[in-house]
């Protein structure tokens, strides 16, 4: 095996690759600690920076600098990246799948098996590993939901991080599996589900933790969800999720590479006022990145200043602020969303015209990929030989490359290189361009 300390890996983004998270790690409960929503979204960093590099080493290494930012490498803001790789390995965690028997075994272990920060030529970096019983499976899962983090950078809230993941793991299917809502409580809270959390009412969770997440994905995320309540008597007793995606973007985000490292600057500000990293984590989950963001500069401007006196107690001054801050902040979401929304039209003929064409290929590639399956296991695999030569040749992602030699090219991330690679082949650069006879069929068809 290659040990990660055989030589330097910088792993900086490479295109929009979505991070393959395994089925089992959607709906973490963690069993000693709380998980934060930035202590999951780096975590969801590591793993994808894992994937890319590969399950032939033992450990994964990495410059801090590709992991978060916002941190002054020569200071105390070293304890905050320190805290969340102690938790990653102290906190405790039952892995599941949100569907039933979709994982049918039971594991426990740390969310990583250990972690190092080394100094190297003025430069921070970070090595670390996973347990072994579930290694193989989060760096090459055969059943994972393909995630944006690109979308999870801008969620707030670890409940909004937590149900987006989910849901997005069932969005060819509509609908996530009806749960229990005390199901739903440890998953989105990342708490333990003790005797305190057992005490929280179904009217205080939906108020406090499943509204504020459905808006939070409604307004920034790309897909959108729907809460479906289900009563025994006269009491909420489950809860399922509908989930789409939707028809056009209308986020207010900015572009951004999609293992863009996790933000901590906030975190490190209040450090430098004088307020515990940890009691900041508390504060974004009840409240949102956004508005704690922006309330913390506000702390700093009142600090920077004597009038009408000192600032004596910024932790309290930031707790009376942040209410106002939130409210701003979801003002301003609902105006950004309102100023994108498309205007309702009828389809014009150019539209309907690509959604034949769209519905004509996606039948094609179903077709062709039967047809490859049928292939001769010889043939198959000097496709396979081809393919491979070709994606080096387009210098295409590594990843895609180990699926397709480890997998096969029935791989999610490689079966549509291998489609468009064996059609090219046997048919021609149009073997995606439909006749005027293949789209009329397509037209006369029913829900065309």
């Amino acid at each position: 095996m290659v040990t990660g300390a055989s030589r330097e890996v910088s792993t900086p983004a490479r295109g929009p690759v979505p991070l393959l998270k395994p089925v089992f790690s959607l709906a973490l409960v963690p069993q000693n600690n709380k998980i934060t929503a930035l202590g999951r979204r780096t975590w969801n960093v590591l793993l994808h920076i894992a994937q890319n590099q590969g399950l032939e080493r033992d450990t994964f290494r990495a410059a801090l600098t590709d992991i978060v930012k916002g941190l002054d490498y020569n200071s105390g803001d070293m304890k905050i990246i320190k805290t969340h790789l102690r938790s990653m390995i102290t906190t405790l965690v039952e892995w599941q799948s949100p569907t039933a028997g979709e994982w049918q075994t039971w594991d426990v272990c740390g969310m990583l098996s250990h972690a190092r920060l080394t100094k190297e030529r003025g430069q921070v970096w970070v090595e670390w590993s996973y347990a072994v019983n579930m290694r193989n499976e989060l760096l090459d899962p055969e059943i994972f939901a393909k995630l944006s983090l690109e979308v999870i950078s801008q969620l707030g809230s670890h409940p909004a991080v937590a149900l987006y993941e989910i849901c997005s793991r069932y969005l060819g299917v509509g609908q996530t599996a009806r749960k229990t809502w005390t199901w739903w409580r440890p998953v989105l809270l990342g708490r333990p589900d003790d005797e305190r959390l057992q005490r929280l009412e179904y009217r205080i969770f939906k108020r406090d933790t499943l509204r504020p997440a459905l808006a939070e994905i409604n307004a920034l995320a790309d897909i959108e969800i729907e809460m479906l309540e289900f009563k025994a008597g006269r009491f909420v007793s489950d809860l399922q999720f509908t989930v789409r995606k939707k028809p056009q973007r209308v986020l207010a985000l900015q572009q951004r590479s999609a293992a863009e490292p996790v933000d901590v600057a906030v975190l490190a500000s209040a450090e430098r006022l004088g307020i515990d990293h940890t009691r900041i984590e508390r504060l974004i989950d009840e409240f949102g990145d956004a508005a704690v963001t922006t309330a913390i500069e506000a702390v700093e401007k009142r600090a920077a200043s004597a009038f009408p006196e000192p600032l004596r107690d910024p932790l309290r001054y930031l707790k009376s602020v942040l209410p106002g801050h939130m409210a701003a902040q979801e003002e301003a979401s609902e105006k950004a969303v309102a100023a994108k929304e498309p205007e309702v039209v009828r389809m014009a003929p150019s539209d309907r015209l690509a959604q034949w064409e769209k519905k004509w290929l996606a039948e094609r590639i179903e077709l062709l990929a039967v047809e490859l399956a049928g292939l001769s296991s010889e043939r198959q695999a000097e496709l396979v030989q081809g393919l491979q030569e070709d994606l080096v040749r387009r210098n295409a992602h590594p990843a895609v490359i180990q699926r397709l030699v480890g997998k096969g090219w029935a791989h999610p991330m490689v079966r549509h290189e291998m489609v468009s690679f064996y059609a090219t082949g046997a048919y021609g650069p149009n073997w995606n361009k439909p006749t005027d006879k293949e789209l009329l069929t397509i037209a006369a068809a029913p829900n065309a």
